[in-house]
């Protein structure tokens, strides 16, 4: 629709909305690519920006796509939209992601890769702007498919070094996840003056002076009320109803004056968001529409366009087209668009057509759209998957598969993250005649809803709910059940005293061969002493290892055992797996891990390179970032002012979502004892360790110990010592012995524990502690008036820690060794002190040889961004070339120049 002058000329009031318009499609002239979504609503006039972007855009390939509030559910129904008119680039892609593409959009069997469908997408616009740039226009983003809004989302954030731009149009109110992120600019209402000169230029009546105050005043700027309500002839009733309501009933008006069949033929066309005339025909033609006659007639409304494309001139006209007829003529428009669409090529929009025509349950279409669902499941379309189900559901006459399809399509509403209704549907199957097994599901159900839920904390008491009702009747889903309300709650940080009940209710079930819950429940009473061999049998696992079915857990119970050893085999599990089958959740998990153990080992430019490419996909799937790796990499590299602010943060979060918040307290320990800020460290390690939490609380320990005996604080010390030994003596781990040594000799001033703990910690992994037991030593010595005895300690301890960028245990090594009258030497810059995560990470992949392409795929960039950011990494560094890089010994670890293998592909250990 057009408000005032043809789409490349000036817009009456928009002067500063086609200024930013202009803005972003020139810079995408120079390779400088930018999204824009313009918000306002319905009528406003974001449709005619779209337009006048289009006009502008001269010399550029357009690409349009739009949101249909039809096709919502079917995944990448708008992305194939877009990308359908430059297909033809596709062989131009790299086999992997010409391949993710094609199974989207449905051209090839198989599930689509979600890392790899946004940047396939990415390397499809580009390589068609090579030629000339590329505009995409996006209307109705409001009503985009789940797939296709993160796709875009995904494309919008990259495309700053290309020749694209985007310009999406979101109906407000809007929720659409995502797009809030993007750059945005609100469109509002027209100043009066210019409300006056849009009626002036397009209304084709006279109005009085009176009459055009009241549609100025009644309009309030919106230019499609401005352009819609003459039509009444100005002397409509005032209303309450707010404007795009009111256009929607002129156009309904209009409509109520057409012949029968120019209206029926309009509800077909409204029906079909596709636009498609090879379905819109024949579906009209199997009700004997006189074409020519009705065609006629809708079109000369000026609602409707019968072209190439059947076009609507706005998509309230679309609505009202729709919404006017009776269901009994909806229906019939489905039926036969049902009727005209190949069940081979779209099964899927048939199976949709046909549940929408249907008037009373009907077992076949429920079928139908159960086959459906289990395809978009396939093609990672969680929304979809979501909709076909909830649809089978209500089309299901008998009770029972009614009950069955309500209950998946709330765990498909879950894995959508549409929590709300997942939980609507679940109280719907909740009155239903339930049996035993249907009623522990809808509990397991309610506690996995609860778990997300901030407002919530009765997620674990439903899940062990469902675990008591499933033991006499099937013990191992029930123990399963008890071992899943314990991860979860573990993986949400709200697993205060969820790990007790599940223990004290798993105990008292019925006799079963021993398990990871009987494994927790001796360390839970009779410690690890007890424990240790149960937990290495839950390990490793009967029916194969622990981490295959709950990774999280492993995970927790090698750090409980101070095993790097099974905690590298996890790592390196969770990487190959998440990389395999294209699953971000294990990916992302296995690069925290990466970034936690390289972080615990001194290793952080490894950390640094893990956690870049654990946001780099986070950012791909809309997801936010995980944490705990990045306090750890805080903790360790001992900067105060970026570390406190990002526990502050964190602290702030965990306080008001009710989280566990003892990763916080122990990473907070470790910084104030590096900055020998020890009455802060023993405040933090207290309150780590008094939330009990596996893994956390033992890992404080050595703080406690440290920062209780520096305060003078001798009862605590020893207490914490007595179980830190209990622990390490139990596993019997090198470096776990070690560092129990090292707490030992604080607690006792012993010089032989001091010798004990440099000993065994020779040959560890685990950098800091070992540079750490060296620190302690030589402090002990040196207080001891043993100058000359304590120089080589300290000595090693500051190269050690210089060497690593642990700055703040670095700094205290140097300040001991100035109080015996040497000067340390000063730390050679690093390059992780010049570049940002992702420039370390993208450096560390050059200097290994990867191409910019492998780069580009690693971290979901495009070669053109990667390039950019090689510029800024030359720049800092001071070079000017790949072979200066892979020259660097900074950016190239021995233990990957040996071989071969990619920054973070490997676990650390």
């Amino acid at each position: 629709m057009q408000t005032s002058a043809p789409p490349h000329g000036p817009l009456l009031g928009r002067q500063y909305e086609t200024q930013r318009l202009g803005e972003l499609i020139g810079a995408a002239r120079t390779g400088r690519g930018g999204a824009l979504v313009l918000r306002g609503e319905a009528g406003i006039g974001k449709s005619t920006l779209l337009e006048y972007a289009e006009g502008a855009a001269s010399g550029f390939r357009v690409l349009r796509a739009g949101g249909s509030e039809l096709e919502a559910e079917l995944p990448f129904a708008a992305l194939h939209q877009l990308c359908l008119p430059v297909l033809g680039h596709l062989t131009e892609l790299p086999a992997e992601h010409r391949r993710a593409l094609r199974i989207a959009f449905d051209l090839e069997s198989g599930t689509p890769d979600a890392f790899r469908v946004g940047l396939a997408t990415l390397g499809l616009l580009t390589a068609a702007g090579q030629a000339r740039p590329v505009l995409c226009v996006v209307d109705d983003a409001h009503w985009l498919d789940a797939a296709s809004s993160k796709a875009l989302v995904f494309l919008a954030r990259r495309v700053s070094a290309e020749p694209v731009a985007m310009v999406l149009a979101v109906r407000l109110p809007c929720e659409t996840a995502g797009l809030d992120a993007l750059p945005s600019l609100g469109v509002d209402g027209l100043s009066d003056s210019d409300a006056r000169a849009l009626l002036a230029a397009r209304s084709h009546e006279t109005l009085d002076e009176q009459v055009r105050d009241r549609l100025v005043d009644e309009a309030r700027g919106n230019p499609l009320a401005l352009v819609t309500l003459p039509r009444a002839g100005g002397f409509a009733p005032p209303r309450l109803a707010s404007v795009p309501t009111r256009v929607g009933h002129e156009f309904r008006t209009t409509l109520s004056g057409l012949p029968a069949q120019a209206r029926l033929l309009l509800t077909i066309a409204g029906a079909d968001p596709t636009g498609d005339p090879g379905l819109l025909w024949p579906a009209a033609r199997s009700l004997d529409i006189d074409l020519p006659s009705a065609g006629a007639a809708a079109t000369a409304t000026g609602l409707v366009e019968f072209g190439t494309r059947v076009r609507f001139f706005h998509p309230l006209a679309r609505t009202a087209a729709y919404d006017a007829a009776a269901m009994s003529e909806r229906r019939l428009a489905h039926r036969v668009l049902a009727d005209a669409t190949d069940p081979v090529a779209d099964p899927d929009r048939r199976a949709w057509h046909r549940a929408q025509a249907a008037a009373v349950p009907d077992e076949e279409v429920a079928a139908e759209l159960e086959r459906s669902a289990s395809r978009a499941r396939a093609r990672g379309g969680a929304v979809a998957t979501a909709a076909f189900l909830e649809r089978a559901a209500e089309l299901s006459p008998d009770a029972a598969q009614r009950t069955g399809r309500t209950l998946a399509a709330t765990r498909a509403h879950l894995d959508a993250g549409t929590t709300d209704r997942a939980a609507t549907l679940l109280r719907t199957a909740e009155s239903s005649d339930l049996d035993t097994f249907q009623q522990a599901e809808t509990e397991l159900l309610r506690g996995r809803i609860a778990l997300v839920r901030a407002d919530d904390s009765e997620g674990p008491a439903w899940m062990l709910r469902a675990a008591r009702r499933l033991a006499p009747l099937d013990p191992e889903r029930s123990r399963e059940s008890y071992l899943e309300a314990l991860e979860t709650s573990l993986l949400v940080g709200r697993a205060n005293g969820v790990t007790e009940r599940v223990l004290a209710e798993a105990k008292a079930a019925p006799p079963h061969p021993p398990d990871i819950l009987d494994a927790l429940d001796t360390l839970a009473s009779d410690g690890h002493r007890a424990a240790v061999s149960l937990i290495r049998e839950a390990l490793d696992g009967a029916e194969g290892p622990l981490w295959i079915r709950h990774p999280a857990l492993a995970i927790i119970l090698a750090a409980e055992l101070w095993d790097p050893d099974t905690h590298m085999r996890i790592i390196e599990w969770l990487l190959k797996y998440g990389r395999e089958s294209g699953s971000p959740l294990t990916l992302r998990l296995g690069l925290a891990q990466a970034a936690s153990a390289a972080a615990l080992t001194g290793n952080l430019d490894e950390a640094m390179a893990a956690i870049a490419e654990e946001e780099a996909i986070a950012d791909a799937t809309g997801a936010p970032p995980v944490i705990y790796h990045r306090l750890q990499l805080a903790a360790m590299r001992g900067r105060r002012e970026e570390a406190s602010a990002l526990f502050e943060a964190l602290m702030a979060t965990a306080t008001a979502t009710g989280q566990v918040a003892s990763n916080i307290h122990w990473a907070s320990a470790v910084l104030n004892n590096g900055l020998a800020q020890y009455r802060e460290a023993l405040a933090a390690a207290r309150r780590a360790t008094a939330d009990g939490e596996l893994f956390t609380a033992g890992f404080t320990l050595p703080e406690l110990v440290e920062a209780a005996v520096r305060c003078g604080e001798h009862a605590a010390a020893e207490a914490a010592l007595a179980s830190l030994t209990e622990r390490t003596e139990a596993c019997g781990t090198p470096s776990g012995l070690g560092i129990a040594a090292y707490a030992r000799a604080l607690v006792t001033g012993s010089e032989d524990h001091y010798r004990e703990a440099t000993d065994r910690l020779t040959d560890s992994p685990m950098l800091p502690y070992r540079a750490r037991a060296h620190l302690l030593y030589g402090e002990w010595l040196r207080r001891q008036g043993r100058r000359q005895d304590c120089r080589p300690h300290l000595r090693t301890a500051h190269e050690l820690f210089s060497g690593a960028g642990l700055e703040a245990f670095g700094r205290r090594a140097a300040n001991e060794l100035r109080a015996t009258g040497e000067t340390a030497r000063s730390r050679t810059e690093h390059a992780r002190d010049q570049l940002t995560m992702q420039e370390l990470h993208i450096a560390r992949l050059v200097a290994t040889g990867a191409t910019t392409k492998e780069v580009a795929a690693r971290l979901f960039l495009s070669p053109r961004t990667i390039d950019t950011h090689l510029r800024n990494i030359y720049r800092k560094l001071g070079i000017n070339s790949r072979r200066q890089l892979r020259d660097r010994p900074d950016l190239r670890p021995a233990a990957q120049a040996a071989t071969g293998a990619l920054p973070g592909s490997n676990a650390v250990y």
